[in-house]
């Protein structure tokens, strides 16, 4: 830390900063909570970030602040006092870092500006604004704030009331002894691994552990997020680490759970595979409705006011919550039934408890989609067509048909290949020509519903029918197939896949685009991909190399999307996402 005598000393001491490290400024005559502080100067998400009277900029926006401040400087002159006179229109701006982040922004640079609720974060002028400001700042404890302020603001029921109350304490013990997010976060995959080998066991007792257990790592999954928040330790590899290890825990456990019912006797197999596909889905409805309404234009909808009116309402909006099935309700279910009654049972109620939550949300989605009027950007169509996750065979089809029109043609034709495609597993004599005929006439159809840009009203239910397409075509192929373990190679081949696709989602969240298209290309697109294990099916016909292939398939497309994403996520560009809206 260093004390500038004026403006043009403190331009002097910028500059002499090494170029790749973080500045501040801060007026000396600041009267705050540190928490308001740490809020404004030590976020790393923001390149450049102010609160009354402190502003700091990162490596990427140091140019810009030393420009800015030359700019102050040359209007004010350099040896100005670091609060300028009271004339100045807008209070927050009469100091020197105040003026600086107006320049900024008039240059073209985002500076984030938090919301300090209670805190206190001013620069008084006089004695008697110095005295008020330090009693406002007394008054409130910034300890308890930040505390409050690590939990989540949007969260279902189980995780505000029955996690969050003191999983908020252990995010504070964990940053007082130095414990990161990711080393939480991990410690929280650790544990429902050992939980899933628990499961595994196939006993009474490996079932309650297992329960148990699986408590114990979704406290830890509250208290990463948590603790990010209360410490502001946000990062690339957490945004990762934090987007993948849900699902991974998840699948990790279903996958447990059959084991051991196998081991009792029980092959639950397919369930487990019903109930990852439905969740996938779930999912995938989600994101492609949030990213077609990302920044729509002229956003209105009757539905959306309905919903916004029952949300003033405090037990709707938890039961809302509750109906959705969110993760924290959904891995207590899991939990306490996984204890007291058999694998079975549990997959059963998954699916029906997620098919009910998928009924609701996607009905509600619909409904505003059909009575909103809003006009969809380029962005949000480009959106739409990365999460499709078109490959070369849909791609070739869509560069040499015309773009059919219609309101509702996309999702129509994407609707129609679908339910060609798993019709044709699901009725089709096992290992007939026909299902690889039904496959063909999916890629077709899946060519034609992403040949015009995806800005209709329903559009976004495209990506959801090629998931659906998909997923329950291996699936449905898997389970009608005689060769041996054949589900369970099903079950990986669809976690590779549902990993890329998540992946892909979380880019796009970030700012950064979808994955390269050479990537796409080399794992064949959801087109592709569906056609080859129509084609797997028919040649290898009950034979156990259909297992294997849909093995070999599983480690390729998991090596390849797994080398690609760990290298993206490491590097300098990927984005620090962080969820705060969605109950996953």
């Amino acid at each position: 830390m260093q004390t500038a005598a004026d403006a043009g000393d403190a331009a002097t001491l910028l500059a002499a900063v090494p170029a790749g490290r973080r500045v501040a400024l801060v007026d000396p005559r600041f009267v705050g909570h540190v928490h308001a502080l740490r809020l404004g100067l030590t976020d790393p998400r923001f390149a450049a970030a102010t609160v009354p009277g402190a502003l700091t900029a990162q490596p990427e926006a140091r140019g810009a602040l030393l420009r800015a401040l030359r700019r102050t400087t040359a209007a004010v002159g350099a040896g100005a006092p670091v609060v300028a006179p009271d004339t100045d229109p807008a209070p927050d701006d009469r100091t020197v870092p105040g003026r600086i982040a107006v320049a900024l922004e008039a240059e073209g640079t985002a500076v984030k500006r938090p919301e300090l609720g209670s805190l206190t974060a001013t620069v008084p002028t006089d004695a008697g604004a110095r005295a008020t400001a330090e009693s406002a700042r007394d008054e409130v404890d910034d300890e308890a704030v930040r505390l409050r302020s690590a939990v989540k603001a949007h969260d279902g029921f189980f995780t505000t009331f029955a996690i969050s109350p003191y999983s908020r304490y252990i995010a504070r013990w964990c940053a007082r002894r130095g414990l990161t997010p990711n080393q939480v976060t991990t410690a929280s995959l650790i544990t429902a691994l050992v939980a899933a080998g628990a499961a595994a066991t196939g006993t009474h007792g490996g079932y309650v552990a297992a329960g148990i257990l699986l408590l114990v790592s979704f406290v830890l999954d509250c208290t990463d997020g948590q603790l990010a928040r209360y410490s502001l330790q946000y990062s690339t590899m957490g945004a990762w680490l934090d987007a993948t290890f849900d699902r991974a825990k998840e699948y990790a456990y279903y996958a447990g759970l059959a084991i051991g019912a196998v081991r009792g006797g029980d092959d639950v197999w397919v369930l487990a595979l019903g109930a990852m596909v439905l969740q996938a889905c779930r999912h995938v409805v989600d994101f492609s409705f949030n990213e077609a309404n990302h920044d729509a234009v002229a956003n209105t909808s009757p539905t959306a006011a309905l919903s916004d009116k029952l949300d003033s309402v405090g037990w709707t909006v938890w039961a809302r919550r509750m109906i959705v099935l969110p993760i924290g309700e959904r891995w207590a279910m899991i939990a306490v039934l996984t204890a007291l009654t058999t694998p079975r049972i549990v997959f059963y109620a998954l699916l029906i408890g997620c098919a009910l939550a998928a009924c609701y949300t996607t009905a509600g989605r619909l409904l505003r989609s059909l009575t909103r009027r809003a006009s969809r950007t380029d962005r949000a169509a480009q959106a739409l067509a990365d999460l499709a996750d078109s490959g070369p065979l849909a791609q070739g089809v869509a560069a040499v048909a015309p773009g059919l029109r219609g309101a509702f043609t996309a999702p129509a034709v994407a609707l129609l290949g679908t339910l060609v495609m798993i019709g044709g597993a699901l009725f089709l004599p096992y290992g007939s020509l026909l299902t690889v005929a039904a496959a063909a006439v999916y890629v077709v159809l899946s060519g034609l519903a992403v040949a015009r840009p995806l800005k209709g009203a329903l559009d976004w239910l495209v990506p959801p029918f090629f998931r659906a397409a998909e997923y329950a075509t291996i699936l449905v192929l898997a389970a009608r197939s005689d060769a041996p373990h054949a589900v369970p190679a099903a079950f990986g081949l669809i976690s590779a896949v549902a990993y890329h696709h998540y992946d892909t989602v979380y880019r796009i969240r970030g700012g950064t685009g979808a994955p390269p298209q050479w990537l796409v290309r080399t794992i064949g697109g959801h087109e592709g991909r569906t056609a080859l294990v129509a084609v797997l099916a028919a040649v290898l016909t009950h034979a156990a190399g259909f297992t294997t292939a849909l093995t070999a398939l599983a480690v390729a497309v998991a090596l390849v999307v797994l080398v690609e994403s760990i290298r993206f996520w490491v590097s300098s560009s990927a984005p620090a996402v962080h969820d705060e809206g969605e109950l996953a």
